[in-house]
């Protein structure tokens, strides 16, 4: 997901991106990566693969959510180093932070805490990664390897398998299929109290862009997000408006929530000079519209 609205950004057309799917690089295999880069000496690279899902699946997975990111993000960043290549942009995520930690979640609060259970195997992954890109840096300045952290993303090209998806494809899947079959009734884990900081893909693109072209003022570690959150009941109430969706929500609060809050500091990024712009009704409107889309052609 967020490569491809990587791709689609009007800035893209400025630059040759190189953007080999798994099927064409397997980054799991350090040797092929390395074989890669060589092959094609990119000027920058964008490591913004990893393998993600929502709560279901980081509990059931745990193994392979720690494995794949730690070996996709080892295998870019250390075949990077070895290959020259002088700057290198990482995504984080902010399943980074620590479970009780302060919000707004600041960089500096990356391991300074308990890992939330839930996705912890994934987190893990994740922090090693970064540390490995500060590591890079601060044994041989003239690497540049610096890391985005972002909020929960949601938007076009995004998964909406229930057994791997996210909050808000779960969301409009639900509210979806509830319209399809006439139910008026919809499951919300939890009791819907909890905050969550959505940002659609299209503004996490247009943050990478920036930090692209303006790569040397880029901060080494960032978060990227809205800078305000809203309750899980909140998002289903939009996505209701936008689905179309007039039934009624109950609560079960035998489900996990994870973290109660997980909202991300904004001000280094706005110090940078960036915010994000697209507003959650529009942002869920082009993600259903997708999802749509992708129905009718069965890819759902």
């Amino acid at each position: 997901m967020v490569g491809r609205n990587f791709q689609e950004h009007p800035n893209a057309r400025h630059y040759e991106v190189l953007a080999p799917t798994s099927r064409e690089l397997d980054l799991l295999d350090y040797a092929a990566v390395e074989t890669w880069i060589r092959a094609h000496q990119p000027d920058l690279v964008v490591h913004a693969a990893g393998k993600v899902g929502g709560i279901q699946a980081n509990v059931r997975e745990p193994v392979r959510f720690l494995l794949d990111n730690l070996d996709m993000g080892r295998n870019v960043v250390w075949a990077s180093r070895q290959l020259g290549v002088k700057r290198l942009i990482n995504l984080g995520s902010s399943c980074m932070y620590p479970r009780n930690g302060h919000n707004p979640l600041t960089e500096e609060q990356v391991l300074q805490g308990e890992l939330e259970p839930t996705n912890e195997g994934y987190a893990l992954a994740k922090v090693t990664v970064a540390r490995l890109c500060e590591y890079i840096g601060r044994e041989s300045p003239e690497f540049q390897y610096k890391t985005l952290i972002p909020c929960n993303i949601y938007g076009r090209h995004d998964t909406f398998d229930p057994l791997r998806s996210h909050m808000i494809p779960a969301i409009i899947h639900k509210l979806h299929e509830a319209n399809r079959l006439g139910s008026n009734r919809v499951e919300i884990w939890g009791d819907g109290t909890a905050r969550r900081e959505f940002m659609y893909a299209g503004d996490l693109a247009d943050g990478m862009w920036r930090a692209v072209e303006q790569f040397d003022t880029l901060p080494a570690m960032m978060n990227v997000g809205l800078g305000y959150d809203l309750t899980v009941n909140e998002y289903y109430a939009a996505a209701a408006r936008v689905v179309g969706y007039s039934g009624v929500f109950y609560h079960d609060t035998t489900k996990p929530i994870g973290m109660k809050q997980k909202l991300v500091s904004i001000d280094k990024a706005v110090r940078w000079g960036w915010r994000s712009k697209i507003s959650l009704e529009e942002g869920l409107a082009q993600t259903y519209a997708y999802y749509l889309k992708e129905k009718d052609g069965h890819h759902v």
